[in-house]
């Protein structure tokens, strides 16, 4: 998950609306049926619709009043400890 992305697509999500991004994954999540498709390329795909939730995420948590500050340090702090184990 990349910081700088998720951040940028938080701020998306406050501008336009959630429904977007979860179109958008919806259209990737279909893409990734391709058979075609290399490895790299699902692993890119698989990438950007994390990255897309995890937007999701941290916009929710901000919605419920978390500072946004808070909600991306929550969020990745919660992303680095799933790694850990």
């Amino acid at each position: 998950m990349r910081l700088p992305i998720i951040k940028l697509l938080t701020e998306f999500i406050e501008e336009k609306d959630s429904d977007y991004v979860l179109e958008t994954i919806e259209t990737l999540e279909a893409l990734t049926e391709l058979p075609s498709l290399k490895d790299e390329e699902l692993d890119v795909i698989g990438e950007l619709i994390s990255n897309m939730y995890g937007a999701i995420e941290v916009a929710n948590s901000i919605q419920q009043g978390t500072p946004k500050k808070d909600a991306m340090n929550q969020f990745m702090q919660r992303v680095l400890g799933s790694i850990d184990k």
